[in-house]
């Protein structure tokens, strides 16, 4: 898939649903925009904005206009999933945007937001855009157990706060599909594996994995991932996240691991940025820099968990 395709999901029994590559990072197939075609048509996340006039080619080309989008749904606020969201709310002005609680405010003012990205990835900021502050009569708070009724389709609302607090999943039970956020890793079609995702500065590898098992509980057929793609798991979802669940407690025993070797986290840090096996698949730079922003939320738990 190339940056700014668009494809309509037909992975299992969905139906009204579309997903666009976003270029995110300058990197084919990282970061995925989803769009559902109801009678309250919605986009699930919005990428880092600098991908914004795709998004609105996207939605042009699946046929909604300006008037028409009514719900754009957050999964959580990180800027890669929410960095558009003022973008597209100024541009369609029927749309409501969707959010926890947690991150109501940083919506409303993106000011600590931005600080605390550019504290957080680093050199990848040169791919970021300074987000469009959202008025607050156009934000919707959700929590678990919060339902957005689209028309045919619903999003129900299931809290995941291992990744970061503000973190929810979408349930879309027409579709047996979950969006997943980043609560099930990062899905690499390319090579069809898993790989981690555990930024600074809230991740939390036991409620990681219990987030995990809310994923289970749902039953999804189709996983949706934002990093990357609709991935039909069926009767095998619960291998699929258990794969999941084994690949973030190994990675995070090896970053322990590595800390105790080195006693040095810059050096852990450097460690694993030079050991990335990613770098065929999305570039030295970008493999580097994901390394390094894993590692730096695994030892941040670590100290805390201290």
């Amino acid at each position: 898939m190339e940056v700014g395709d668009v494809r309509e999901v037909t992975t299992g029994d969905c139906s009204d649903l579309y997903y666009l590559d976003t270029g995110m990072y300058d990197t084919n197939e990282y970061g995925a925009v989803y769009i559902i075609d109801d009678d309250r048509p919605a986009v699930v996340d919005t990428g880092i904005g600098t991908n914004y006039e795709l998004v609105r080619e996207a939605l042009a080309e699946v046929g909604i206009d300006e008037d028409d989008l009514e719900v754009i749904a957050l999964t959580h606020i990180h800027l890669d999933h929410a960095g558009g969201a003022g973008f597209l709310a100024a541009d369609y002005p029927d749309a409501d945007v969707y959010v926890h609680p947690i991150g109501t405010d940083h919506m409303v003012d993106p000011s600590r937001l931005v600080a605390g990205t550019k504290a957080a990835v680093g050199q990848q900021w040169q791919y970021y855009v300074e987000p469009e502050p959202i008025p607050e009569a156009r934000i919707v708070e959700i929590e678990d157990g919060d339902s957005i009724d689209l028309g045919t389709h619903e999003l129900r609302v299931h809290g995941a706060p291992g990744h970061a607090p503000h973190q929810v999943v979408f349930e879309d039970p027409q579709n047996n599909a979950v969006f997943v956020a980043d609560a099930a890793g990062i899905w690499v079609p390319e090579i069809e594996e898993i790989r981690v995702t555990s930024p600074p500065s809230n991740f939390d590898f036991e409620q990681c994995l219990a987030d995990l098992e809310t994923l289970e509980a749902l039953d999804p057929d189709v996983l949706c991932y934002p990093h990357f793609g609709p991935r039909f798991v069926g009767d095998d979802v619960e291998t699929a996240l258990e794969e999941y669940a084994t690949v973030l407690e190994e990675w995070v025993d090896a970053v322990a691991q590595k800390r105790d070797e080195l006693e040095d986290d810059e050096a852990v840090i450097e460690h694993f940025a030079a050991t990335t096996d990613m770098a065929d698949v999305w570039g030295e730079e970008k493999a580097s820099e994901e390394a390094k922003l894993n590692t730096r939320g695994v030892l941040g738990y670590l100290a805390h968990r201290e």
